[in-house]
């Protein structure tokens, strides 16, 4: 009696399945789910909801399905309205088991979709960061090289201008040209879960572009797209690349972020090739001066090619700050930054790098830092990517004294451009001034690896070793691995021989000022270091001819309007090795005054720090000793290791109070580089 009543059980469930349409409900349910979690795997995240949101939604659709079959069972939708199904021919025992079997089903159905669509759910995070490595060039012409840079960069600087992206620098990415690197090691080095490769091939008027995303974490192809267009079409193609990539991101895309995004920059290709080379040569690691006024030349032929231009007129804004900031603080250097940026600004009053490049003008032309720091925060809201912007937050803040705040922008530049040798040796220079020195050796050592050939990061770790350790050997480590045509470079060899003069190779150092035959205007004229070089070989003839040379390079300088303060500081060193006590002296307080510390808590110590050097070498230890015990309890001050080993303090060296000062137990802040922004 048992085994039969067991042997109908199962064939009456499925026929009670069937006449009470629990398989159609079933069916419905699916595919109704299905749907459902395909609209919301879209919506959620462009609504901006939480991931777990996502997994609720899933849960209940899950426990919802068991519910829906029983209602199923126990009700029909007739065309009288909804009715209770009546019991079939099976027992009230029979009835009751089919129920349960049915809820067993239910469920075993939702455990089972839980266990292979959670897990999947949980992982499906989207990852809204993105590396675009350069792309091949395929054009049979190589001058076409540029031109693949050209759609890289221009696709880059979209996509850094939407807020839910993070994007790597251009500065950044270019190490990988034809790297060898899995897509993996890549995301790992630069922090990003997809990459963006491509080529492109121009043939005449024609070009053809091909792109591919990569999710990092498998080495798969997300998404590829093929453009075969007229070379007219070029911006359109990097418009149209961006917001598909942003939309394969599930990024969130602003009105204001699109407007940006479809705007071109020129209607002029030429012009806009030689925007990119000049950018290319504005943004290397070392912002020497022959790559800077070649810059200043692409930039000047850009505008000329396409007079409305605004961001070839920004970035010119942006390279004459840069030259006065450095090398040429003339009005008539003054002038000429204010002219591109405001051209820039009239031609399109919302470009960001327009207000940066006004924001740099304020920083480097006139030290006015709060207008500075107005111009950088409206660049920032549409350049919410640009390492630049955050980098030139954290440089106004050191020179106000805020170190903390400083180190934590550049550190989120950093982020934004994990490889940019420039950035790095700048956030190396913060935790040098921060006492933090093992920090800013593996800094050093990150800019090194991504520019082997970079004077800057090379001479950077090398000084780093004689501030802190007294530990010369560094220095010739460091030189030899700098390749010769760097090397050959005017600040690479000014460099050189100052790292020669630590060791006390004062003719070896002198030869390789006289390889240097530049002689143009500068703040820091080779013909300064020369004669402190023959001073310290105590060759007076040749030191004073030197210093000779130097004092009417800096005079005509100054004759000519420029009332920088590091021009006068060096004329008064100047002054001091040639013996004129009371002009150097007064050319020394005149510098410190222009610019106190308390003014630039960067720049000011190295005034401090250079009066010392005239009260030194002039006679007055009492000033000199007062102002060098100062520095040394200060950031971005001298240390107790290069008080002993640079020359320039050998006149105060018989002064039992220097020899007090150099047995201090103490690694206090340090002199920053020379490539400090």
């Amino acid at each position: 009696m048992v085994s039969t009543e067991n042997s109908v059980t199962l064939p009456g469930f499925f026929g009670e399945v069937r006449r009470r349409k629990v398989y159609r409900v079933a069916a419905a349910y699916i595919i109704a789910a299905g749907g459902i979690i395909q609209l919301a795997s879209a919506a959620f995240p462009a609504w901006e909801l939480p991931n777990w949101t996502f997994r609720v939604l899933i849960v209940c659709l899950l426990m919802g399905f068991p519910v829906a079959l029983m209602l199923a069972w126990a009700f029909d939708i007739t065309a009288d309205g909804i009715r209770v199904t009546p019991d079939g021919a099976a027992s009230g025992t029979h009835a009751r088991r089919n129920m349960i079997l049915l809820v067993a089903a239910g469920l075993i159905l939702s455990a089972s979709a839980g266990f292979f669509l959670l897990p999947r759910v949980a992982a499906h995070k989207i990852d809204r960061s993105i590396a675009v490595l350069p792309f091949q060039n395929l054009s049979d012409e190589k001058e076409n090289a540029y031109f693949a840079d050209g759609v890289q960069d221009d696709l880059l600087t979209n996509l850094s201008k939407i807020g839910d992206l993070k994007v790597i620098s251009r500065t950044s990415v270019m190490p990988y040209r034809a790297t060898q690197s899995n897509a993996r090691e890549i995301g790992k080095t630069l922090g990003v879960g997809t990459i963006l490769e491509g080529s492109v091939r121009r043939i005449g008027n024609r070009v053809r572009v091909n792109v591919q995303l990569i999710n990092v974490e498998n080495d798969q192809h997300l998404w590829a797209e093929d453009y075969d267009r007229e070379l007219t079409d070029v911006f359109a193609i990097q418009s149209d690349l961006a917001q598909k990539i942003a939309g394969e991101l599930r990024a969130k895309l602003s009105p204001a972020e699109k407007a940006q995004i479809e705007r071109k920059p020129t209607e002029n290709s030429e012009a806009y090739l030689a925007f990119v080379e000049g950018h290319d040569l504005l943004t290397r690691p070392d912002r020497l001066r022959t790559d800077t006024e070649k810059a200043e030349q692409l930039f000047e032929r850009a505008t000329r090619l396409d007079p409305n231009f605004a961001g070839a007129f920004a970035a010119l804004g942006w390279v004459e700050d840069w030259m006065y900031h450095t090398f040429d603080p003339t009005p008539a250097r003054k002038a000429k930054a204010r002219a591109a940026v405001e051209e820039a600004l009239r031609l399109q009053p919302d470009l960001p790098e327009a207000h940066l490049a006004l924001g740099f003008y304020h920083y480097y032309c006139e030290r006015n830092y709060q207008p500075a720091l107005e111009e950088f925060a409206i660049a920032r809201k549409s350049l919410p990517n640009s390492a630049d912007v955050y980098l030139a937050i954290g440089a106004i803040q050191r020179r106000q004294g805020k170190w903390a705040e400083s180190t934590a922008n550049m550190e989120k530049a950093a982020s934004l451009s994990p490889k940019d040798a420039f950035l790095l040796i700048n956030l190396a220079d913060n935790y040098r001034a921060a006492d933090d020195f093992e920090h800013a050796d593996r800094l050093f050592d990150r800019a090194i690896e991504a520019a082997p050939n970079s004077v800057s990061a090379r001479t950077g770790k090398a000084m780093l070793a004689v501030d802190l350790k007294g530990d010369l050997s560094e220095i010739d480590k460091q030189l030899a691995q700098i390749p010769p045509e760097t090397a050959s470079d005017a600040e690479g060899m000014v460099s050189r021989a100052y790292l020669l003069m630590l060791q006390r190779k004062f003719h070896d150092a002198v030869a390789i000022l006289k390889q240097l035959h530049d002689t143009r205007s500068d703040d820091k004229p080779k013909e300064y270091l020369e004669g402190a070089l023959y001073t310290f070989a105590n060759d007076k003839e040749h030191a004073r001819s030197a210093f000779q040379r130097a004092r009417s390079i800096l005079k005509k300088t100054i004759q000519e309007g420029s009332d920088d303060a590091s021009r006068h500081m060096m004329l008064g060193m100047v002054l001091a090795g040639l013996g004129e006590k009371n002009a150097a002296i007064a050319e020394g307080k005149r510098a410190m005054m222009l610019l106190p510390e308390s003014r630039d808590a960067l720049d000011g110590p190295k005034m401090t720090l250079a009066l010392a050097q005239i009260y030194a070498w002039t006679g007055e230890n009492d000033a000199a000793l007062e102002l060098l015990e100062r520095s040394l309890t200060t950031p971005a001050g001298v240390t107790v290791s290069s008080l002993k080993l640079d020359p320039t303090w050998d006149p105060l060296r018989s002064d039992a109070r220097f020899q007090a000062l150099v047995d201090i137990p103490q690694t206090p802040g340090v002199e920053l580089s020379m490539n400090c922004r």
